[in-house]
């Protein structure tokens, strides 16, 4: 499960490599892009095998993994990846292109620290957050294992409930 599909880059690596994915998307106007790009991949016979293997849902993933996490472990995805938005920085070196689009058009993601703790609610076996190789860990908790790349990394987490409100 991809609960911050954003242009769809990493689900496609994934669906690639043989992964069934649910993209979770809540900007309609970048959902809008994704279901337009993958309608064009259906249609191409090359690409044809990898889009199926992708659904996309128009849902921001604090509603969709609240209510996946009340469900059986037998319903709830093996592994929920975040990738979310980037921290501001201040370097002079300017975002590219792309990037800086997306960001003005769809906002910052200031719940990504709370989708950390529904994330591991809902996963059965990891979660997997991309972030920047510095920048601090996602809601302050370090994970149980990083792998670190030249300009990113990805921390993994493995599953917890969430806590229970009884006395």
């Amino acid at each position: 499960l991809d609960a911050t599909a954003g242009l769809g880059r990493d689900s496609w690596i994934l669906a690639s490599l043989g992964a069934t994915v649910d993209m979770f998307e809540r900007s309609a106007i970048v959902h809008a892009l994704l279901a337009d790009g993958l309608r064009r991949a259906h249609a191409a016979p090359a690409l044809q095998a990898t889009a199926e293997r992708l659904t996309l849902h128009g849902i921001d993933a604090h509603s969709a993994l609240a209510a996946m996490a009340q469900q059986s472990a037998e319903s709830r995805p093996e592994v929920v990846y975040l990738d979310p938005m980037f921290p501001h920085r201040e370097k002079s070196a300017k975002v590219k292109k792309d990037m800086w689009a997306f960001r003005h058009m769809v906002g910052s993601d200031l719940d990504a620290d709370a989708l950390l703790e529904l994330a591991r609610a809902v996963a059965t076996k990891r979660v997997v957050v991309k972030r920047p190789r510095i920048a601090p860990d996602l809601n302050g908790e370090p994970p149980h294992q990083r792998l670190l790349g030249q300009s990113s990394r990805f921390d993994l987490y493995t599953p917890k409930p969430l806590p229970s409100n009884r006395p």
